[in-house]
């Protein structure tokens, strides 16, 4: 359904670089910005978050440290 959202200058501008940086037209991140304010997609912690509720405090710890590793990046790896 077609929607007409009218931006002030200075935020379509930041809107624009946004999405040109994650290589997104402005549309899909806009639509993947109103799916994670409605709870339809959820992040990496959030995820993390809620899986822990069930693990107790030793399990959560091992898995905070377990996936810290994706939290860096090796340059060696994008050569």
């Amino acid at each position: 359904m077609p929607l007409s959202l009218r931006i002030p200058a200075e935020k379509e501008k930041l809107l624009r670089k946004a999405a040109a940086k994650a290589g997104k037209t402005k549309t899909a991140f806009i639509l993947e910005a109103l799916d994670e304010k409605l709870g339809l997609n959820k992040d990496r912690e959030k995820e993390a978050r809620e899986l822990a509720g069930w693990m107790n405090h030793k399990e959560t710890e091992e898995l905070r440290k377990a996936v810290n590793t994706f939290d860096r990046i090796e340059e060696g790896d994008w050569d």
